[in-house]
């Protein structure tokens, strides 16, 4: 029986790793993947490097709009290390639901942290007997963010520490170049120059805002062990131990109540501009006084994006939480200029005093029509609910 017709009629579970470093738009597929009209029972795996969950947060809408998912989540710590032994007990916990008869499955999608090596991550599906009877890998696909993987390519690491950036283009079976519409034409020449030149043999798909067709990334029947190992003589070899470098670190905030915006986009303003060069990425969803909706925002180095989205549920807590993952990150500063943005009563009594007029006084006031005319102050700090 040829190759081919034995990998059709493989009745293991089909397992993509998505990887690709930080501020790559893993999410952003994953949201695309959900939100696809693909009819496929999908179990979603999300690594995240630090200890607040942001992205359970912006997958949660499109979870219920797909009710074919399910998303599981594994926290602080990199998937390729400390959790990865917790990657094998949720792919066993997954099994034996799948063999109970209590759960159908087309496939699992791995999103790593990206900070992730996807060489350990890959291992567990030829290391583990259980998880390789259950589950097939079927491909490695990573993203490249266009306009900051050559910054990254060549960042000089501590000695003994790797490259992720170059490991998660080493091990690609699809290489998605990202971001296309924010550099040049030569910009992307040059890039895809470089991704040959580390793996010469993964296709390489241009695209913007992570929008690939689902049959690009799911079910590509892709990675090859032979080949793998050919590249990695190690691969198999669990006894080798991954290192990251020390100097890149993740903060996480959590912080209940609302914040003042203005003071936010002062603080995220400070970050963009000090220390830029050095946070990797930075992500948040913040509860903003008066506004109803969730403001949320994510950036990559200078380039950010923010907008109000949904609406605060009934009974939702209105809480912010923001992760922030770079080199040399002061976490003590981080956590006390944030603190500086949460509404108070003792903010809102100095907002208050340091008002040129108080209830009772009279003022004269330019119209919208009529010009200028008498009238009294009734009300302070008065805002309209908005967005």
């Amino acid at each position: 029986m040829g190759k081919g017709m034995a990998e059709m009629e493989d009745p293991r579970v089909p397992v993509t790793i998505l990887t690709g470093f930080l501020g790559s738009g893993k999410t952003t597929l994953l949201n695309h993947i959900l939100t696809a009209s693909h009819g496929k029972k999908l179990a979603v795996i999300e690594n995240e490097f630090g200890d607040v969950g942001i992205d359970d947060a912006l997958l949660q809408r499109n979870t219920k709009l797909q009710a074919e998912e399910e998303i599981i989540e594994m926290m602080n710590g990199c998937i390729c290390c400390t959790v990865r032994q917790d990657l094998i007990v949720v792919l066993n916990k997954l099994r034996a639901r799948v063999e109970a008869g209590t759960l159908k499955l087309d496939g699992i999608v791995i999103e790593t942290t990206g900070m992730a090596d996807p060489a350990p991550v890959a291992q567990t599906f030829f290391v583990d007997e259980d998880v390789r009877r259950f589950s097939r890998l079927d491909g490695i696909v990573t993203l490249v963010d266009a306009k900051h993987i050559e910054q990254h390519l060549d960042e000089e690491k501590a000695e003994g520490a790797e490259n992720e950036a170059v490991e998660q283009v080493a091990f690609a079976d699809r290489l998605l170049l990202n971001k296309i519409d924010v550099v040049t034409k030569e910009d992307l020449d040059r890039v895809e120059k470089r991704l040959r030149a580390i793996n010469s043999t993964a296709p390489i798909q241009r695209c913007e805002q992570s929008n690939v067709a689902v049959d690009s990334v799911l079910n590509i029947k892709a990675f090859d062990l032979e080949k793998t190992q050919e590249m990695d003589p190690e691969f198999l070899n669990t006894e080798g131990e991954h290192e990251h470098d020390d100097s890149v670190t993740s903060c996480g905030i959590r912080e209940a109540g609302d914040c003042d915006l203005e003071k936010l986009q002062s603080f995220i303003q400070k970050i963009l501009v000090t220390q830029g060069t050095d946070m990797f990425r930075m992500k948040g969803v913040i509860s903003v006084r008066h506004s109803k909706k969730k403001f949320v925002y994510h950036a990559v180095h200078m380039l950010f994006c923010g907008d109000f989205t949904d609406e605060w549920a009934a009974g939702e807590t209105r809480e912010s939480k923001l992760i922030f993952i770079g080199k040399n990150l002061n976490h003590e500063q981080l956590r006390k200029d944030f603190a500086a943005c949460v509404v108070s009563p003792e903010s809102i009594l100095k907002e208050i005093q340091a008002l040129r007029f108080k209830v009772g006084d009279k003022v004269e006031a330019n119209a919208a029509e009529g010009g200028w005319k008498v009238g009294t102050i009734v009300e302070l700090m008065y805002r309209s609910e908005f967005m």
